[in-house]
């Protein structure tokens, strides 16, 4: 039997052993998919599990889509990039380590209709899913990304992967087109992030990275105010196909059963 597992802390929230163990079940494979909740100092433990194949494949989340890096054989272009790694697999004794989640994004805003070419973009946080977010938006062209992030060193740091990044203090206004919420503010029912939402009268749409609850009150307040919104919800299931297809081979449907396994949870 194939084990397959996402790994992160916290996990309780994610919602991909519902999706991943439809997509095994869909396609006659014997297989599992179940979290895991890890500190830092498994991961060696778990990267063993892998290297011995034990473990078929594993989705990684916050925090660690940086601190794997470490312990994989190999990285993948795009994970090389952006020095983040969200899904890794076992190939000719090598432990690779692949990011899913710029295709996620790329593809989750193109099912939005939205047109970031030439648009001004402002991120909010620094976190692991944030670099994957900067390439995603970069290869569609935007005109600027900014990052704004509690921690300003943590934002400055993005600077050495991507030059043209502008960074700038948490709450300071400035003219925006999109605003993408990728701190983890939002998990919890009552989180607020605590935005003047008037100082962001010119963007259009708003974006959160979140996909459970399916509405943050980042997006709920952005809503009342007449503006687009969209939740992680699309990113995180095209993310997820294309981890599905790197393990089994198989590429997994994205139909209204799935959308239904989500919206029931």
């Amino acid at each position: 039997m194939k084990k397959y597992l996402v790994i992160g802390n916290p996990i309780t929230h994610s919602l991909s052993p519902e999706l991943h163990n439809h997509w095994l079940r869909e396609n006659s494979i014997n297989g599992t998919y179940n979290i895991e909740q890890l500190n830092e100092n498994d991961l060696k433990e778990f990267f063993l599990k892998i290297k011995k194949n034990q473990i078929n494949g594993a989705n990684i989340t916050v925090p660690f889509k940086k601190d794997v890096i470490s312990y994989v054989d190999q990285l993948s272009l795009e994970a090389e990039k952006t020095q983040s790694v969200n899904t890794v697999y076992l190939k000719n004794d090598k432990i690779i380590g692949h990011n899913t989640d710029i295709d996620g994004f790329e593809l989750a805003i193109k099912d939005a209709n939205y047109d970031v070419e030439g648009k001004k973009v402002l991120i909010l946080g620094a976190g692991g899913v944030v670099p994957s977010i900067i390439f995603a938006l970069y290869k569609m062209r935007v005109l600027s990304v900014t990052i704004s992030n509690r921690t300003k060193t943590k934002a400055e740091n993005l600077k050495s992967l991507f030059n043209d990044l502008k960074i700038i203090d948490w709450g300071e206004a400035s003219s925006f087109d999109m605003i993408i919420n990728a701190t983890s503010i939002g998990l919890k029912k009552e989180d607020r992030l605590n935005l003047d939402f008037s100082k962001f009268k010119d963007s259009e749409f708003f974006y959160d990275v979140i996909y459970n609850p399916k509405e943050t009150n980042f997006l709920k307040d952005a809503r009342l105010r007449g503006n687009k919104t969209m939740n992680g919800q699309m990113m995180f299931l095209y993310q997820a196909k294309e981890a599905f297809k790197i393990w089994t081979g198989i590429t997994p449907e994205i139909d209204d059963k799935v959308i239904k396994i989500l919206d029931n949870d």
